[in-house]
């Protein structure tokens, strides 16, 4: 067989890495210290005299090869007496994350995926790490395809969109993903951009849709070719994608990328906008940008970096402006409104960031083991926040994967550890879980959280869906929650609304009560009320107060027995509104309230 010719310049295609067309594939990589750069591969028998790539200026290579899709290649890189055999920077695909980049054609039939994104005020989410998921042994980790078994699963749960722990290419087979080798390339073992390509599309057919997680804080360490690319570095760094003196530093290495420098702002844009585009996916949400934007990632301004700022902010600018129904979340943990401002505010242009104060705070008040120690003024505080005066700029949760692992561990085990079966720990497990779908912001749940996941999380450890069968009833609870959260029986639109009123604490009993509304007076089917037990005290009737008159009816009570065989089933019936004022309000109602329990409460 004919070695393939270096094909004519008027074939070049426009983009990075590697672009298949008709005729052939069009390489070009970025080495604006190279001497000579080839393209070398399985259709040239790694012959780095067959294929030369020519300088295009400003640091950028290209050549036209007649190699097809499935074809694994390197860039060969001569730079002084260095020669270098690096992978591309954009392959789509490798053979492993040590090993070879692999043409890859981006065609593929998406059928009828025609998916809307939900409405940001009706979102749920569920996080989950692909590699423990749904494991078909405990040997290997589990796929995308074995996502895909679970779909109906989830969707009868009652989620609308999946967030992925990041899937791109890292050395072996377990990790969280939080140390990409090939930002672009999806993990092998995870079945690849096939595999996930398959997955979204399933995931829009489940009416569900799909949240990237995404690393640009760092890369690597590991298996990193990005690292030295092109031979060039300064003080031993990291060469031309990252930073070469003290903005390098960051909790996971040295290894922070250059965010001034122009091809590495566009490197990480194109990788943000081929997820939405390409893929599909519906939002991403970006790995601790408070690494992004200063270097210690802090609010310190004398190591703010502000090319990281900026660069976000283009990235949510491109998104707005092209593809506006699609969520970016940011991981920042500072409480700064600025990352949710709009850009033309000077913000960062997030939809929604993570709330660590409502996380720390609720999760501190559900494992405090005396009930006379909870900070129920604290409780009320995270209830209320809310970011640019928009409810839903916020992703609200008791678990994600770094609050079970790092030292600690799931709700139910920090409550009871070894013992997370227990009355105690469900009751304020599932205490947590209704504030989280009934506190304003976007509620989130981790892998396994609505059947009570033991331990803590581990890359090396498989959900348990044995648990979803043993206690069936707690997963009707989660089930429920969601429905009201997203209004789907018409009761409870309030908990969709923008309004949020704390208007009952008593810090002696334990209990709180607020009321959400979407409409501007929260008329009778609108205002929800939710009224909450942080104490092991039964009440037959607990006075609230309520803000208008007619029946209020209970439309969740998680104490009802058929959620768990050991809840107190106490009864909770509906009141029909007093006259009178209580709690700043011209109404009242009592209601029969259990230990560590959450009533929500409704009319129409």
């Amino acid at each position: 067989m004919p070695t393939p010719t270096t094909l004519s310049a008027p074939t070049l295609q426009a983009g990075m890495g590697a672009i298949p067309h008709a005729s052939g594939t069009t390489f070009r990589v970025w080495a604006p210290h190279a001497k000579a750069v080839s393209v070398i591969g399985t259709f040239n028998d790694w012959n780095a005299k067959t294929h030369p790539l020519k300088a295009e200026g400003n640091g950028y290579w290209a050549a036209d090869v007649a190699a097809q899709p499935g074809a694994e290649y390197k860039f060969w890189i001569r730079n002084g007496k260095q020669v270098l055999k690096r992978n591309d920077p954009y392959a789509r695909a490798v053979t492993n994350s040590a090993g070879n980049s692999i043409v890859f054609d981006p065609a593929y039939d998406w059928e009828d995926d025609h998916f809307e994104m939900p409405a940001w005020n009706t979102l749920v989410i569920y996080e989950l790490h692909v590699g423990t998921f749904n494991p078909k042994s405990p040997d290997e980790p589990g796929t995308f395809y074995d996502v895909i078994e679970k779909l109906p699963y989830l969707q009868e749960l009652g989620i609308n969109a999946i967030e992925v722990m990041p899937a791109t290419e890292f050395p072996g087979g377990r990790s969280w993903g939080y140390n990409p080798s090939h930002p672009f390339a999806l993990e092998t073992d995870y079945g690849g951009p096939q595999g996930f390509k398959e997955l979204i599309k399933q995931a829009h057919r489940h009416g569900i849709a799909v949240i990237l997680d995404v690393v640009y804080n760092h890369f690597g360490p590991g298996d990193l070719d990005l690292w030295q690319f092109d031979g060039w570095s300064e003080n031993d760094g990291g060469g031309i994608y990252f930073y070469n003196d003290w903005r390098a530093e960051t909790p996971w290495g040295h290894n922070r990328p250059d965010y001034g420098r122009e091809a590495v702002r566009r490197y990480i844009r194109d990788n943000a906008l081929m997820w939405l585009e390409e893929f599909r996916v519906d939002g991403l949400r970006l790995d601790s940008i408070s690494h992004v934007r200063n270097v210690h990632g802090s609010d310190n301004p004398e190591t703010d970096l502000p090319d990281g700022w900026s660069l976000m902010r283009w990235i949510n600018e491109e998104i707005h402006a092209h593809m506006p129904w699609k969520i970016t979340i940011a991981e920042d943990l500072q409480g700064n409104e600025y990352i949710t401002r709009s850009a033309d505010q000077d913000g960062q242009g997030f939809a929604a960031q993570w709330d660590a104060a409502f996380v720390n705070i609720v999760r501190d008040a559900l494992i405090t083991q005396s009930d006379d120690d909870r900070n129920l003024s604290a409780v009320a505080g995270a209830i209320g926040t809310s970011y640019n005066g928009d409810a839903f700029q916020r992703v609200i949760y008791t678990e994600s994967h770094d609050e079970v692992a790092n030292g600690k561990s799931r709700v139910p085990e920090e409550i009871m550890p070894g013992e997370a079966a227990h009355w105690y720990p469900k009751k304020r497990a599932t205490l947590g879980a209704a504030l989280v779908f009934t506190s304003p912001g976007v509620p989130m749940i981790f892998q396994g959280q609505e059947f009570l996941a033991e331990g803590y999380f581990s890359d090396d450890q498989p959900v348990q869906w044995h648990r979803a069968t043993e206690l069936a009833g707690l997963v009707n609870l989660y089930r429920d929650l969601i429905r009201l959260r997203r209004n789907l029986h018409g009761t409870t639109n309030g908990l969709t609304g923008q309004h949020t009123e704390v208007f009952h604490i008593n810090d002696e009993d334990k209990t709180i009560a607020f009321r959400r509304w979407a409409d501007g007076d929260g008329g009778p089917n609108d205002t929800t009320i939710v009224l909450a037990n942080f104490a092991d005290r039964t009440h037959e009737a607990y006075t609230v107060g309520l803000p208008a008159e007619g029946q209020w009816h209970v439309r969740f009570n998680s104490d009802w027995q058929g959620y768990d065989e050991g809840f107190g089933n106490f009864e909770s019936f509906g009141a029909e509104a007093e006259e009178g004022e209580y709690d700043g309000m011209a109404w009242h109602g009592s209601f029969g309230l259990a230990p560590y329990s959450v009533l929500i409460i409704s009319q129409g």
